[in-house]
């Protein structure tokens, strides 16, 4: 679907250079001399690679929809990922190098969403937070809790968060798959 260059919101997802790029950022800019355009932060789908890119409102750029649909996480062997259809239960296995950095937090039984253009995977989005046991963490020193501060922790999946001081070894919590911070304790 064909859409004007200042219709590009963050988010989504279109053709340009015969490329799949996503817009990360947007910003609409009017200089003193010349015509309004819009600046544009684009990441390549495929590679990761960045590009800024202006789009003035009389170029049009084709946007791009992808199919998603539901898949459950099965295992992962050496840096292959296999997910299961929900409906069909046909197999696909992936690299993980498609999830990216999140793929730490990828737990057997876990629905993911897999994006796929013309038949051909191009992203696996993981649930916006995961549950994880805390594996070590500092012991709570006696009045640190009068300030919002915060200590190192080591999850089970070797990832390092930063999480309240009430917190202790062996607790579970709810983690920010994007950004690995702490959200809360686990309610379980």
């Amino acid at each position: 679907m064909k859409i004007n260059g200042n219709d590009i919101r963050p988010g989504n997802i279109i053709e340009h250079k015969s490329r799949l790029w996503v817009a990360t950022k947007i910003q609409h800019t009017q200089p003193g001399k010349g015509g309004a355009y819009m600046q544009v932060e684009l990441k390549d789908i495929r590679s990761g690679t960045k590009l800024n890119e202006r789009f003035r409102s009389s170029e049009t750029v084709e946007r791009v929809r992808l199919d998603e649909k539901e898949y459950q996480y099965l295992y992962g062997a050496d840096d292959e990922l296999t997910f299961m259809d929900q409906e069909t239960f046909d197999q696909i296995t992936v690299n993980s190098s498609v999830v990216g950095e999140p793929a730490v937090y990828l737990q057997e039984g876990m629905i993911v969403t897999v994006s796929s253009y013309e038949g051909e995977i191009v992203g696996i989005s993981l649930p916006d937070t995961a549950i994880v046991k805390i594996v070590e963490a500092e012991p709570v020193v006696k009045g640190q809790t009068a300030a919002s501060s915060y200590k190192p922790a080591i999850l089970e999946n070797g990832v390092r968060v930063m999480v309240p001081p009430h917190v202790e070894s062996g607790t579970r919590i709810v983690v920010n798959t994007a950004d690995n911070t702490y959200v809360e304790r686990a309610k379980d």
